[in-house]
């Protein structure tokens, strides 16, 4: 059975730092594509960052500078770094692994960014 669980979420303040981390099980992450998705409320979610199975790793505009995007293959777990956080982070965070037509997903993690 797949499982990817996301941690790390949580309230921060503008200008702050958090880590995400999606904890895979049942699936090896080096050989997926691995990404970092965000839902806000009223928008589409959208891809923000992606490691690929060789270690490439690509941004959104949006979050390019300030997120950074990693992977621990010996435990088998993506991070992502999130600094300068802005109010329009704020948005539910799911990661997802992908190879070819199987794809998978956690169940997301709440990032709020306020004062």
């Amino acid at each position: 059975q797949v499982q990817l669980v996301e941690s790390g979420g949580g309230l921060v303040q503008p200008g702050g730092s958090l880590r995400l981390s999606c904890a895979a099980s049942g699936i090896t992450i080096s050989i997926h594509t691995m990404g970092w998705y965000r839902q806000a409320p009223g928008k589409q979610r959208e891809l923000i960052a992606a490691i690929t199975s060789g270690g490439s790793t690509n941004y959104a505009d949006s979050v390019k500078g300030r997120f950074t995007v990693s992977r621990d293959i010996g435990k088998n777990t993506m991070y992502l770094q999130m600094n300068s956080l802005k109010g329009e982070d704020t948005a539910i965070y799911s990661c997802a692994a992908k190879r070819f037509a199987y794809e998978y997903w956690g169940q997301g993690t709440q990032v709020t960014v306020s004062s």
